[in-house]
């Protein structure tokens, strides 16, 4: 992923511009990430490894939305919404 696209990212879900660690963040960066990875195994379907990478990124992803909806379901729907997941 492009470094201007994950800057993008990071100010449109970040509280400030180096916040990386909040979860909406994670989650929205994960997102872009199996998006990409979908694409590739669209036109590489023999390609093992990458559908392990996207299987583990999914589960993290899902992971760091049950965290977010223990904590602040208001958040969790927001990102849920605004990432159409």
């Amino acid at each position: 992923m492009a470094k201007t696209k994950i800057e993008e990212i990071i100010k449109k879900f970040g509280k400030h511009e180096k916040d990386t660690g909040s979860p909406e963040v994670q989650i929205a960066l994960l997102t872009e990430e199996i998006l990409n990875l979908t694409k590739h195994l669209q036109k590489n379907p023999k390609d093992y490894n990458s559908k392990r990478g996207l299987v583990l990124k999914i589960a993290h992803r899902r992971k760091l939305l049950k965290y977010l909806e223990r904590k602040s379901f208001k958040r969790y729907q927001e990102i849920k919404k605004i990432l159409k997941i």
